[in-house]
């Protein structure tokens, strides 16, 4: 790809062939000088050919190989002239991560650390297929896919408060669980409270560092305290949701009289009844995981109380917030210097509001938006917060996370021969896990260096560092 550089941390793929307009990728010159991101910046330059396309197709520095976009991808399409596209959402739809406070601090609870991550590990379900103590009927369910994190509250799991700091308060309203197939909803009947698999994990941290004070002490956060973050998804429901779009949208998109380079860019018109079928049926996925999310919290808090034998005032689990992932939405933006709703894809990518946004509870709203940005489980996660500049650059979108860099199967080969949680564990970190592969395919080296990520984009403006976590207990899906 023809790469032009813009800055120390923007780079152009110049617009060519089939491209509406050209992409514009967060990265260092090191980043880009890897060979496994050539596929990746192909699939920046595919993106930028769907009808409806604003601005730029935009790659986030944790940017990696994924379904049709990248992942780290952000694209935003007008309502009338553009596209919705499954590959631009993910199978995982809305995988994401929440972070909560404790009133706690390390030492504290070194001495129970061990029996703490043995009691998440055992109390709340992690692994392929694994399935919750929560059974749903077919209309309950359906109310837990209209109602998102309002239906887990109203069951008892968690405070009325959590839905101020949690996106769009924990619920897309256009939601239809009418539309989604009986397979999705046999899928997700058994899976609510469950972690999952894969990249998936309960982290408890430690508040490593301090950078911007003033955001810190409005999220809560001080040096040295314990917290707790929660990454996962919408479970099998989703997948399925995500498959039967792909199916349908891969024949429904031959007869929309344009060309895709790349058939996993099926998509249908945003307002077409195929597109506006998509987006509630994603909106359903998007609803049960931050269901999943806010029930695994209020599981994680009773595990913490018993465990360490302290009282709900003691211990003080907060919420911070909790951010999607993998997801499209329609949201108001300036474009050519006119407020425009459009529609932003972000996969493996996150909100980045900034202080003002109507969005933001009266809390926030003076700072910008809490951003989460985990890192893999031997190294450091951290906490950022939205701007101005992201609004105007990128559709109000940072990245995500740190982003693989081997394969699972390249992971697993180069960690033969060698015991991932002893060497963890020499590092103060305890970790447990299901699956034979799960701790191989995670190791730390998969992954790149989230500081060196979160540099990008705070070096670029699009989020702000403010508090960087060590990870110190991990349960991995």
């Amino acid at each position: 790809m023809k790469l032009k550089q813009i800055d120390k941390y923007r780079w152009e793929v110049a617009k060519s062939g089939a491209m509406r307009v050209p992409g514009m990728v967060y990265a260092t010159e090191a980043m880009l000088k890897s060979s496994d991101q050539q596929e990746p910046l192909k699939q920046v330059a595919n993106v930028a050919t769907l009808p409806g396309i604003i601005k730029a197709s935009l790659a986030m520095p944790d940017m990696h190989w994924g379904y049709g976009f990248p992942i780290g991808g952000v694209a935003a399409f007008d309502l009338e002239s553009g596209i919705i596209s499954p590959g631009g959402v993910g199978y995982d739809i809305n995988c994401g991560v929440r972070l909560a406070t404790t009133a706690l601090v390390e030492k504290e609870i070194r001495p129970k650390l061990e029996s703490l991550v043995n009691a998440l590990f055992r109390g709340i379900p992690a692994g392929v297929g694994s399935k919750g103590s929560i059974k749903l009927s077919i209309p309950e369910e359906k109310k837990v896919l209209r109602m998102g994190s309002k239906w887990a509250i109203r069951q008892g799991f968690g405070e009325e408060s959590d839905l101020d700091h949690t996106e769009d308060g924990g619920c897309m309203t256009n939601a239809d669980p009418d539309v989604i197939s009986k397979r999705a909803l046999e899928r997700g009947r058994k899976q609510l409270g469950t972690l999952g698999s894969g990249n998936h994990f309960i982290e408890i941290g430690v508040v490593e560092a301090v950078y911007e004070p003033e955001a810190a002490r409005v999220f809560g956060l001080f040096e040295g305290q314990v917290t707790l973050m929660i990454h996962s998804g919408s479970r099998g429901l989703g997948y399925q949701i995500c498959d039967d779009s792909l199916a349908f949208m891969s024949k429904h998109v031959k007869k929309l009289g344009f060309d895709l380079p790349d058939r996993q860019l099926a998509c249908a018109m945003i307002q077409s009844e195929a597109g506006r079928r998509y987006y509630n049926a994603m909106a359903c996925a998007a609803n049960y995981a931050w269901a999943n999310r806010q029930i695994m919290m209020h599981m994680s808090r009773e595990i913490f109380l018993r465990e360490l034998g302290v009282g709900p005032r003691a211990l003080n689990m907060r919420l911070v917030y909790d951010v999607c992932h993998n997801i499209a939405k329609q949201e108001e933006h300036v474009v050519d210097g006119k407020m425009q709703t459009v529609c932003v894809h972000r996969k493996g990518a996150t909100r980045s509001f900034p202080p003002g946004h109507d969005a933001l509870n009266d809390e926030y709203r003076r700072v910008g938006q809490p951003v989460i940005i985990p890192g893999d489980m031997g190294t450091a996660s951290y906490v950022l917060v939205g701007t101005q500049k992201a609004m105007e650059e990128t559709f109000g979108s940072t990245c995500h996370g740190a982003g693989r860099i081997l394969s699972r199967t390249a992971a697993k080969k180069a960690s033969r021969g060698r015991a991932i949680n002893r060497e963890l564990e020499d590092r103060g970190i305890i970790v447990r896990w299901t699956g034979r592969a799960t701790l191989a395919e995670e190791m730390p080296e998969a992954y790149k260096d989230v500081s060196q990520v979160v540099e990008v984009v705070h070096g670029a403006g699009i989020s702000l560092k403010v508090a960087k976590l060590r990870p110190i207990g991990v349960v991995k899906g």
